[in-house]
């Protein structure tokens, strides 16, 4: 007989509690761990080190529009696959997994808006789509609502955040798109209407080469990387090395490619002045 063996008292050792998902966040940056709903309350800012998180388009719709302004249009349009492409994922697979994912038909959502009640033609990328590249869709969206704006005399904002540059599953017909929206603007140009263009982390490839790059007025959110080909590409072909914050906003600032860097909570208001200045 073990005159030993006794039940062992628990003194308030209940059943662990999860912590739910998704409470908690961590600045890529600084390596903050951050509060969610802090986070985006202060338009997705790190507190911290003011590294400037991703926005959805609607976020971006959200955080620059006045409150239920936003009409959008053309939001049927889909991609087609004209050439057929195949490999480990087709691309009608790859359209399909980002429309299920984001909620999107395409990269870009375009409409009418007003910015402390100044009406505009508005339109957002969106990065989680395929890197919010360019394809037919696009730049199809693009030029519609930029011909739509020379009808109704409104002023043109594009916010562009595309690491994918002109979309490589449509060839041909994703590069015709960077002539198309820039003839779009050309005629935009013509009438005498302001464009706007701003740039968030990360613009590059053939979106800067295209519609992107030729704003009257050309704003960037802070440290952005902004340019046709990444750093590091362009590193392993020079064989040299870059200069110090090659490629960010403020590089690009400092040598004439873009006209101001701007912190997202400014932005609103930036944009509302270079409207009344170039209206």
């Amino acid at each position: 007989m073990n005159f030993f063996k006794r039940d062992t008292p628990k003194f308030g050792l209940g059943k662990k509690k999860k912590i739910p998902d998704g409470l908690w966040t961590k600045c890529p940056n600084c390596t903050h761990f951050i509060f969610t709903k802090s986070l985006m309350d202060g338009l997705s800012v790190c507190p911290k080190c003011d590294y400037h998180f991703t926005l959805t388009c609607w976020d971006r719709v959200k955080s620059l529009t006045d409150e239920n302004s936003f009409i959008e249009f053309y939001e049927n349009l889909t991609s087609q696959d004209p050439l057929e492409f195949v490999g480990p994922k087709t691309y009608k697979d790859k359209v399909r997994e980002a429309q299920k994912s984001t909620g999107l038909k395409d990269a870009v959502i375009v409409g009418e808006a007003k910015i402390d009640d100044k009406p505009l033609a508005l339109a957002v990328t969106d990065s989680r789509f395929i890197m919010g590249s360019m394809g037919s869709v696009v730049g199809e969206k693009l030029a519609r609502i930029i011909e739509l704006a020379c009808e109704k005399r409104l002023p043109v904002v594009i916010v562009s955040g595309s690491g994918g540059g002109a979309r490589m599953y449509e060839g041909l017909f994703s590069l015709m798109q960077m002539a198309k929206t820039c003839g779009a603007l050309q005629r935009l140009k013509e009438n005498g209407l302001p464009y706007i263009a701003v740039l968030t982390h990360p613009t590059m490839a053939g979106i800067l080469a295209s519609f992107a790059g030729i704003g009257d007025v050309t704003i960037a959110e802070p440290n952005a990387l902004i340019g046709f080909t990444g750093p590091r590409v362009i590193k392993q072909t020079i064989k040299q090395d870059l200069p110090k914050g090659f490629q960010t906003s403020e590089f690009n600032l400092e040598h004439g490619l873009i006209d101001m860097v701007s912190h997202r909570k400014d932005l609103k208001a930036n944009i509302s002045k270079l409207l009344d200045y170039l209206s």
